[in-house]
């Protein structure tokens, strides 16, 4: 066992991991920025004065709690190579309450406090559905393979993360490739630069600095932020009489059909990022990890943001990087104060996206890997099966989807035409629920390789459970061709039957045979 003076608050390491996970969470807070002011109506001094600092204080809750039970990992087993679980905004959740939930009560009443209110409303229920599956979640990760638990973070990386990324990247060569090179170099080759600069911090100054002198050149047109800056200190301000006004308003409970699978989303997906850390040699335990991510939720709705909180992807791409508990607290008081004290605008003016992408995409490539490294070789073929519903997903809302907007065309009035060629029917049922999908075909899977087949039965049930309650496969056309979730019994019969049918083949062959 260590002895806590011997073991150091900080390293080299934590240096490069604090600059990847405060880009990541830099981010989230560019996205908030960004689309609250163009689908939310919400005034720049309102999200500086209102909802960043009430993020900022759900951020440093948590990268506070994981620094402190990295460190205390560390200290009980005596290995100071623990990292602790990265931490911040979740990315699809903000996503969702954004473009299903705010934006629609934005664009129905040209109201941007009521839209406000209404996202706090969906934070709030997040945070309650986290804190329950503290208490259910053990129980699903002993009978979740760990290929199941993998492969769903992995569709999310190559796909969401990597893909949607480094198509930006390349899309302006001169401003994106190089420091997307230089981080590969240094994390991939473990290349140590002079001084002991990170190699984070290092390709994103040469890469900023390129950028602005090429730039000058007239050569190429940077992505940077031109929100105006509001300085000054925003300290965070309760608003309990908002959150619970909208308790009692009809219009944020139509939403439960997503704000529902988006909770379950989220305690699945810090499940499987528990999963992700253990593979990588850190385990830590389950409730109080979902309980601190419920509560700095609840808090995040409390003071005013409207976005959850959660760990995040990308343990086994932090720890290479040589990140410990440093990182994580270094990293919840940088962006806390950038919050706070109106920064976030100004850093975002003088860095140019395409310069910090590369460490999304080495995170991303770190956690696709792992996905095939970290299991049985046999169930490969399960964690490959896994990762087709997040294809079907980010096809339909990183490229369909925005081709239509961009043609002004709605998906309702070319549905016909598309399903010829495109399989629309197809594309639509595999996408909805794809990380619920993309989990059970897995464990599916994994347990016909084993010849488990009473398991893979169990399995086949819920997804025959999942389909007919539309949490998978489940969805409705709307009248401006929008798609909409579908939840309610029989709601994507078809499936619901087929699985079915499986269970039933699986259960007789579950009596006849035996594993070989």
């Amino acid at each position: 066992m260590a002895k806590s003076s011997s073991l150091a608050w900080f390293t080299q390491g934590d240096l490069d991991g604090f600059f990847g996970l405060f880009v990541d969470n830099l981010l989230q807070l560019m996205l908030i920025g960004i689309l609250c002011k163009l689908f939310c109506g919400f005034p720049t001094d309102f999200l500086t004065g209102q909802v960043l600092p009430g993020a900022a204080l759900s951020i440093l809750i948590g990268n506070l709690y994981y620094a402190w039970q990295a460190r205390q990992l560390a200290l009980s087993t005596g290995r100071a190579s623990v990292t602790a679980l990265p931490f911040g905004i979740n990315t699809p959740s903000l996503i969702a309450f954004i473009f299903l939930i705010m934006a629609p009560v934005y664009q129905a009443t040209k109201d941007y406090h009521l839209a406000w209110q209404a996202g706090l409303f969906a934070c709030f229920l997040n945070g309650v559905m986290e804190i329950i599956g503290a208490y259910l979640g053990d129980w699903l990760r002993r009978h979740t393979p760990r290929a199941a638990l993998l492969c769903a973070l992995a569709g999310v990386a190559i796909t969401f993360i990597a893909m949607g990324f480094i198509f930006q990247i390349f899309s302006n060569p001169l401003v994106g490739l190089l420091p997307t090179f230089l981080i590969l170099i240094s994390y991939a080759g473990r290349v140590k630069w002079p001084f002991g600069l990170p190699g984070g911090f290092l390709a994103v100054v040469l890469g900023t600095v390129l950028a602005w002198g090429l730039q000058a050149a007239g050569l190429v047109t940077l992505s940077v932020s031109t929100d105006p800056i509001v300085w000054g200190f925003n300290p965070p301000k309760p608003v309990p009489g908002d959150l619970i006004a909208f308790l009692s308003n009809p219009t944020g409970w139509k939403y439960m059909a997503v704000i529902f699978p988006m909770g379950l989303f989220n305690v699945i997906g810090s499940l499987q990022n528990l999963e992700s850390a253990e593979a990588g040699g850190d385990r830590y335990p389950t409730r109080p990890s979902l309980l601190t991510n419920g509560i700095a939720t609840i808090v995040a709705a409390f003071f005013g943001s409207a976005f959850p909180t959660t760990i995040y992807i990308g343990h086994p791409g932090w720890k290479a990087m040589g990140a410990r508990h440093g990182y994580s607290i270094l990293n919840g008081v940088l962006i806390s104060l950038l919050c706070l004290f109106g920064g976030v605008t100004l850093f975002l003016r003088v860095i140019p996206q395409e310069c910090i992408l590369g460490i999304l995409l080495w995170i991303a490539i770190i956690i696709t890997a792992q996905a095939f490294q970290e299991i049985p070789k046999q169930h490969a073929l399960a964690v490959a099966l896994g990762l087709i519903p997040a294809f079907a997903a980010f096809t339909l809302e990183l490229v369909v989807e925005p081709t239509l907007q961009a043609t002004h065309t709605s998906l309702g009035s070319v549905a016909s035409a598309l399903e010829g060629s495109l399989h629309l029917k197809g594309l639509l049922a595999l996408s909805q629920g794809f990380l619920l999908t993309s989990m059970t075909f897995a464990a599916i899977l994994v347990f016909i390789i084993e010849r488990k087949f009473k398991k893979a039965a169990y399995w086949c049930l819920a997804a025959s459970t999942f389909s007919f309650t539309g949490l998978i496969h489940a969805y409705n056309l709307a009248a401006d061709g929008d798609v909409e979730n579908k939840f309610g019994l029989l709601a994507a019969p078809d499936f619901g039957v087929v699985y079915l049918l499986v269970a039933l083949v699986l259960f007789l062959l579950s009596g006849k045979t035996t594993r070989r």
